[in-house]
């Protein structure tokens, strides 16, 4: 699968992008303010890396639509308002608790929704594991594959106008680029193993 890098030009993301165990996933690295110029006939999938301008997205709405309509794939990660410019998903605001790990008795309250998925052949519920920003309903059709206790489906994996979508609301890109949160650096290789692969069912 050829992956395109969808930069929104910060610090975190230059720093994902040009880690030397990542850029050898990716065929291209595209600022995003630069997309409708972009001729995407060589790209399978979009990474759109987490914590986008949302207004950056929305002006590109029709692109990713067409992208989405030629068979496609979005991977879109957390803080990136998709909600905003992907018809047929929802997004529900939460209270993200950044320290549930230091509570007596800490637990994440995430649990695997789809165990047989693919996905999880290549990264575990603990390297999906820091804090996440909020939940997802699906579009219809859509398999939620990592729920949230208060929060529901917080990772999914869906059909969406002609293509497909993988979305989540967590934000790897940001603290893998901030250097903290070790289990994003782990979710983000993971995870391009696997759209490598071909992103099988």
């Amino acid at each position: 699968m050829r992956i395109a890098f969808v930069d929104g030009g910060t610090y975190y993301h230059h720093t994902t992008y040009h880690d030397p165990a990542f850029t050898p996933f990716f065929s291209r690295n595209i600022y995003v303010c630069d997309m409708v110029n972009e001729n995407l006939d060589d790209v399978d999938c979009l990474y759109i890396a987490s914590r986008q301008n949302t207004q950056d997205l929305i002006s590109i709405k029709g692109l990713l639509e067409g992208f989405l309509a030629r068979g496609g794939m979005l991977v879109v990660m957390g803080e990136s308002g998709l909600h905003q410019w992907l018809d047929g998903i929802m997004w529900r605001n939460g209270v993200c608790n950044f320290w549930w790990w230091l509570e007596e008795n800490a637990n994440s309250g995430l649990c695997l929704t789809a165990p047989d998925h693919s996905l999880f052949r290549y990264l575990t519920l603990q390297e999906c594991t820091w804090h996440h920003h909020g939940g997802l309903t699906p579009p219809p059709g859509g398999r939620s594959l990592i729920e949230a206790e208060e929060d529901g489906c917080i990772l999914f994996d869906a059909q969406l106008g002609g293509g497909r979508v993988l979305a989540t609301t967590l934000d790897p890109c940001y603290h893998h680029g901030s250097y903290f949160m070790p289990n994003s650096t782990k979710f983000i290789a993971g995870l391009l193993r696997w759209l490598k692969d071909g992103a099988p069912r």
